[in-house]
C-alpha cells in the first residue's frame, strides 16, 4: 500500500471514508453491521488486537472487566455505516494513528467478510480517503453531511429530486438509524461507548445539531456559507 504523501497530524480531525471495491455492498445482514461496530471499537488500540466476535452490547456491559486499558490510536467523534461505504470522523492522537487504525480496521473486517462469504481478494477500494477539517463551517457541515447520509437508503437522489411530503418520515428514520452516531448524539441509547461526543457537543448543543439536520432535510437550506472555495467539500473528494 502506497504511503500517504502528506502525514496526518496529531490533535487534528479528519473525515475518513472507505468504500467497497467497484461499489460492492459489504454489509449483507445485521450481523455484518454489528461486526463493523465491534471492529471500530476493538481495533482502536496501539497493541495487537485479537478480534473475536462479540456484539457491541456485550462490549458495553463487560469491557471494563474483560480487557486491559487500551492505548488508543484515535478518537472516534462520529460514524455512519452505509451498505457500500463507511464514514468516520477521527482525531489522531498517536503518530501515524489514523493510518494504523484504518489498516487494522479494514484488514480485520475484510478477513471476517471473506471467511464468512467464502470469497477471496480485496474488499475495499484502494486505500481510505481523508479530508482535514479545521474550520467551524466545516465542522457544522460535516456533522450534518455524515448523519444525513442514510436518507439515500429510503429516498435515493433526495437532494436532486426532493422529499416533499416525506420530511417527518425521513427525520424519524435518521434519528433511529442504528448504524450511525446520530442517535447517540440525541439520546445516548445506541452505542454510547463507541464515540467521544464531547467535541461536537462543545460546539453546539444536541438541540442545535438537531435543528441544523432538520433544516437541511426540510428546507434543503444552504445553511452554511462555503463561499467560492469548495476544495475541501466531500462531494469533490469522493
Amino acid at each position: 500500500m502506497a504511503r500517504r504523501p502528506i502525514p496526518l497530524i496529531n490533535g487534528e480531525i479528519y473525515h475518513v471514508i472507505f468504500r467497497g471495491i467497484d461499489g460492492k455492498v459489504f454489509f449483507d445482514d445485521n450481523k455484518d453491521y454489528y461486526r463493523m461496530i465491534h471492529d471500530i471499537f476493538e481495533f482502536n488500540d496501539k497493541k495487537d488486537t485479537i478480534s473475536t466476535y462479540r456484539t457491541i452490547n456485550k462490549i458495553e456491559k463487560n469491557n471494563t472487566k474483560e480487557r486491559e486499558p487500551r492505548d488508543f490510536l484515535v478518537k472516534v467523534h462520529a460514524f455512519c455505516l452505509m451498505p457500500n461505504h463507511v464514514h468516520l470522523i477521527l482525531e489522531q492522537i498517536k503518530d501515524d494513528g489514523i493510518s494504523r487504525y484504518m489498516h487494522k480496521l479494514c484488514g480485520g473486517y475484510s478477513r471476517f467478510f471473506n471467511f464468512k462469504y467464502k470469497r477471496k481478494g480485496h474488499l475495499f477500494q484502494d486505500r481510505f480517503k481523508s479530508v482535514h477539517v479545521n474550520s467551524d463551517e466545516q465542522f457544522n457541515f460535516l456533522f450534518v453531511y455524515v448523519h444525513t447520509n442514510p436518507i439515500a437508503i429510503i429516498c435515493p437522489n433526495w437532494k436532486e429530486k426532493g422529499i416533499e411530503g416525506k420530511e417527518s418520515k425521513i427525520i424519524d428514520f435518521i434519528e433511529n438509524y442504528k448504524w450511525s452516531s446520530y442517535r447517540d448524539y440525541l439520546k445516548s441509547d445506541n452505542f454510547p461507548s463507541l464515540t467521544q461526543r464531547e467535541y461536537f457537543l462543545d460546539i453546539n448543543t444536541k438541540e442545535k445539531w438537531r435543528e441544523f439536520v432538520n433544516n437541511w432535510i426540510e428546507y434543503k437550506k444552504e445553511i452554511f456559507d462555503f463561499g467560492a472555495n469548495k476544495e475541501w467539500t466531500l462531494e469533490s473528494e469522493f
